[in-house]
């Protein structure tokens, strides 16, 4: 029988839905602002629409960022029924990096941590083995990020959500304390170099067409990869943190002028900041072996794929070509591998991947 195709709307997120739900929500946000006034604040509106919210607070800024893991808890629990392993290390992980990389894109230090678990019941927290890796494991992340766990919250959401499951999210608060390390779309300017840095997988992102892919398999997530991992296995790999490096690049007087955290959407988010300019990436970092095989088994092209998942990048650092040298010294230095992948062009609001021959127009990315 032959195999259909599926993509991410079928099974996940609908951008085009859901973008111009997000644009009227900033809409009625953005007249919110007056409050911060009346306390002697005042919004940074460049960041409205951004990863992260920024503030002026006296003489810092601060910023804020809340946000949630998706379903990849999913398949740490159907993955443990086959290696007994919980992987909730990694879950602890990925919540916590989706909003410290956010937190991060704005040049924010982070400060403070907190974490919103909801479960149908009690009966979810009395699993020890899979709570201490979890509560280790937000603990470590908390480490990585230089940030304090604050607290949080466990509500009990009978009726809403599903037995034996959780709903993972999470907030941070940081402070960004002098104006030069600022980072929003105000500072690109055309000439600029794109750094990608390597992601360590799929992270959190197209987790729905991933489960999808499994569902179709005869073994699911125990089908072996060609490079002998289990699907599985490599879907529940760990996702960096970028906060301590940011920060090491701005100590260092690098002059971050943009960061894209390529999350939702894909590599179109390279295009994320509000200037009408073509972002020209002439050099890509291979995709995992878990991309290859979800497109393969999903039907789906490279346009899908790279507008879907990471593909193996997973920040985009925009910064002037003097100051590439030192960035790619730095990096490393931090543990991940980048490339000086490509450049900021005068021309119409657009990403160009070329060496996949693929363009996504400014109209598919509409955040704002």
């Amino acid at each position: 029988m032959k195999r259909q195709k599926i993509t991410y709307a079928q099974v996940g997120d609908n951008y085009y839905t859901k973008d111009p739900v997000n644009k009227l929500s900033q809409q009625a946000a953005a007249k919110t602002a007056v409050h911060l006034k009346k306390a002697n604040f005042s919004e940074v509106s460049a960041t409205r629409g951004e990863s992260a919210f920024v503030w002026k607070q006296g003489d810092v800024y601060m910023a804020s960022v809340v946000e949630c893991l998706g379903t990849k808890n999913l398949i740490a629990d159907d993955v443990r029924k086959i290696t007994g392993k919980t992987y909730y290390d990694v879950i602890a992980q990925d919540t916590v990096a989706t909003f410290i990389n956010d937190l991060s894109t704005v040049g924010a230090k982070p400060l403070v941590v907190h974490a919103y678990w909801a479960v149908e019941d009690n009966n979810w927290l009395h699993d020890r083995d899979r709570m201490t890796d979890f509560i280790s494991g937000w603990k470590k992340a908390c480490d990585l990020a230089g940030a304090t766990w604050g607290g949080g919250e466990t509500p009990t959401l009978k009726g809403i959500i599903k037995p034996n499951t959780v709903d993972l999210a999470g907030s941070a608060v940081g402070i960004i304390e002098s104006k030069k390390r600022l980072v929003t779309d105000q500072n690109l300017k055309i000439g600029d170099r794109i750094i990608l840095i390597r992601s360590a997988g799929i992270n959190a992102n197209g987790i729905s067409l991933a489960r999808a892919v499994a569902a179709k398999l005869p073994k699911g997530y125990a089908t072996k990869l060609k490079n002998g991992k289990t699907f599985g296995e490599a879907i529940l790999t760990k996702t960096n943190i970028y906060a301590k490096l940011i920060q090491d690049l701005l100590d260092a007087g690098i002059q971050i002028h943009y960061i894209s955290n390529i999350t939702g959407h894909g590599l179109r988010k390279i295009m994320r900041a509000r200037q009408k300019c073509s972002y020209v990436v002439e050099k890509i970092f291979d995709p995992q072996e878990v991309f290859l095989f979800i497109q393969k088994h999903a039907k789906i092209n490279d346009f899908e794929m790279y507008q879907t998942f990471n593909m193996g990048q997973d920040y985009a650092i925009f910064l002037p070509s003097r100051d590439v040298a030192r960035a790619l010294k730095i990096i490393p230095k931090n543990g991940f591998k980048s490339l000086n992948a490509g450049y900021v062009e005068k021309g119409p609001r657009q990403v160009i991947i070329k060496p996949k021959n693929i363009t996504f127009k400014g109209e598919t990315l509409d955040l704002r």
